[in-house]
């Protein structure tokens, strides 16, 4: 009987995206033959999902999951080919437990799953994939929080802060995070503050605008400029955009009135928020 090499088992993994196991039975079988191993692993119909892994995955669930008395949350992405298999009870039940494994690891969660997924596909017969993963983990006083937008197309993640232990029990504390899961919904910011946006992307607005002020006198154009890059950061950072349940009131407004209400100081310490097929 031919050695069968831990190479070759992953490589034939890679190939037919078939567990360990099963490849090493498979080429064991098949006295070391690729080719033969994955015929054999063909006519058992174990590797559907080997077919399956190119097509498009633009549908699926964002879904969260909480450990640790609520001071630990997770946010993970599984996407599947089509509505009617996102609506299945045993694809939410899987995408469920990859929501709870993913409250363990602040690294990508796919490969640790990929047995599991292999086994769905081959149940549900579309391509599976878990694209991404976060996890927030407490940091102090404050609360970790999460929102699912109804479908569950889009999820959100925030870590709010705060000085006093008590104010994360206060109502008022508790209705500002779920406000600001749902602002991040709704106006999707990419970045918290200003100091996150890469220089290289404000100084190609700075150029842009400039360019669009070219007919402007000089002496003009920078001050032009300067409003036009304080507009984009209220567009695209969390903190300078205006709250989307009062306009008139930007969401350090909203950090500032809140915390003068609860005696405190709080801040929004980290987000992100997920939408399918992004």
């Amino acid at each position: 009987m031919a050695q069968i090499t831990a190479s070759a088992v992953k490589e034939l993994r890679e190939e037919t995206n078939i567990s360990m196991m099963e490849c090493k039975r498979a080429l064991q079988e098949a006295d070391g033959d690729k080719d033969a191993a994955i015929r054999l692993l063909r006519e058992r119909g174990i590797a559907i999902a080997s077919k399956k892994a190119s097509r498009e995955t633009n549908e699926g669930l964002i879904l969260t999951a909480e450990a640790g008395d609520g001071t630990i949350c997770s946010l993970v992405e599984v996407n599947c080919e089509t509505d009617f298999v996102a609506r299945n009870e045993t694809f939410r039940t899987f995408a469920d437990s990859v929501a709870r494994r993913a409250t363990e690891t602040d690294d990508p969660i796919a490969e640790s799953v990929k047995d599991d997924v292999t086994a769905m596909v081959t149940e549900l017969g579309e391509n599976i994939v878990v694209p991404r993963n976060t996890r927030f983990v407490l940091d102090g006083a404050g609360v970790v929080g999460s929102y699912i937008h109804l479908g569950n197309a889009i999820g959100v993640l925030i870590e709010v802060g705060c000085e006093k232990a008590e104010t994360v029990l206060q109502d008022a504390f508790k209705e500002l995070v779920r406000d600001l899961t749902l602002h991040i919904a709704a106006c999707s910011p990419r970045f918290l503050t200003s100091d996150e946006i890469p220089a290289e992307l404000v100084d190609s607005e700075r150029e842009i605008y400039a360019k669009q002020m070219s007919d402007k006198p000089a002496e003009i154009i920078d001050k032009i400029v300067d409003g036009k890059i304080r507009k984009f950061y209220s567009e695209v950072c969390f903190v300078n955009q205006s709250f989307v349940k009062d306009p008139d009131k930007s969401i350090t407004d909203l950090l500032t009135d809140a915390g003068k209400a609860l005696d405190d100081t709080l801040t929004i310490r980290r987000f992100v928020r997920y939408q399918i097929g992004e």
